[in-house]
């Protein structure tokens, strides 16, 4: 990939696998296919994140106009002086080209929107600036959990993709799905999450993306993902069990193959990617990654003939082991 996704669940016990919202549909009864495909997913956000609050150095000494107006990490500018942004070039622009005075920064903060008034600081030996470090979108690698084989539209990761500074929940105003294959391996180990690093070609779009939320990246494929599989039945939280299941996974090249694993726990606190545990049992998997790393979020879990679910992350201390979300959660989440 041009970048790689290294986005962490803030807890310490595990890692996410990852390396104007439009409505996507659910599937209640049809069968779907499952992936397990590697693709390059860029969002572009609704507004501009503030990831961070700096100092200005001035001539009198630093200041900090954006904290002392009370703007936060987390905060998505929407507006500046009542004009629409959706880059950080969008912002900078505004106050460079002020001559003075406050501007009116419109936020959106808890869903909540509030404006505040900003007087840019004039830097040493440059221009004008408000204090902040700006973020207008995200890119990287993950997997596509499945596709709706009438429709093209597919569900991925299986959680949300979160601004890794501030970790907030990005909000979509659009993005891309690309062709991607991976380059190489960094084996997981105890203590020290492994990864997969992808490349993308940022022309080969094949797909649009919809939706972030917490249960997955949702959207439309439009172009050529490769050779699929056969649709499946979508398999019912009650029907998952423990026992002996598969995932379909990408870990060299475009090469989807798929690995046994083990269903240890089911019927967990739902949310948050933890309806239920995953060991890797497969002895190539096992060789090649040491097991669940990230890249490999929204591999699709498949049991009994059924898609049942998607991996979501890995245990920090036993890379054997990780969280994984049922597929009607997903489904629900799509909806």
């Amino acid at each position: 990939m041009g970048k790689r996704w290294l986005l962490r669940l803030r807890v310490p016990a595990a890692v996410w696998l990852i390396t104007a919202v439009c409505t996507v549909t659910a599937f209640a009864d049809g069968a779907l296919i499952p992936v397990g495909e590697t693709v390059g997913i860029q969002i572009r956000t609704e507004g501009v994140l503030v990831a961070g609050v700096s100092e200005v150095e001035t001539d009198q000494g630093a200041v900090s106009p954006a904290r002392d107006a009370g703007v936060r990490s987390g905060d998505m500018i929407t507006a500046v002086d009542g004009q629409t942004v959706s880059e950080a070039a969008d912002v900078l622009e505004a106050v460079e080209h002020r001559e003075g005075g406050a501007v009116q920064v419109t936020l959106r903060r808890n869903g909540e929107e509030r404006s505040v008034a900003v007087t840019p600081a004039r830097e040493n030996g440059g221009g004008l600036r408000l204090g902040l470090w700006l973020r207008d979108g995200v890119a990287g690698i993950g997997t596509v959990t499945y596709i709706d084989p009438d429709t093209g539209s597919f569900g991925a990761l299986g959680h949300g993709v979160n601004d890794l500074d501030t970790g907030v929940l990005l909000p979509v105003a659009d993005g891309d799905v690309y062709q991607a294959r991976i380059v190489d391996v960094k084996r997981g180990a105890a203590g020290a999450p492994g990864e997969l690093a992808g490349a993308f070609d940022g022309g080969a779009v094949i797909g649009r993306v919809d939706a972030n939320t917490p249960c997955g990246v949702f959207g439309v494929i439009t172009g050529d993902l490769g050779p699929l599989r056969g649709a499946v039945p979508v398999g019912e939280p009650s029907e998952v069990h423990k026992g002996e299941a598969t995932i379909l996974a990408c870990v060299d090249g475009q090469d989807i193959r798929e690995y046994t694993v083990e269903i240890s726990r089911t019927g967990m606190a739902s949310g948050g990617g933890r309806d239920l545990m995953v060991r890797v049992t497969d002895p190539e998997l096992l060789a090649r990654t040491g097991g669940i790393v990230q890249g490999m979020s929204g591999s699709p879990i498949l049991q009994d003939g059924k898609l049942v679910g998607a991996v979501t992350h890995v245990l920090v201390n036993d890379p054997t082991r990780g969280y994984g979300i049922f597929i009607r959660t997903m489904l629900d989440a799509a909806a």
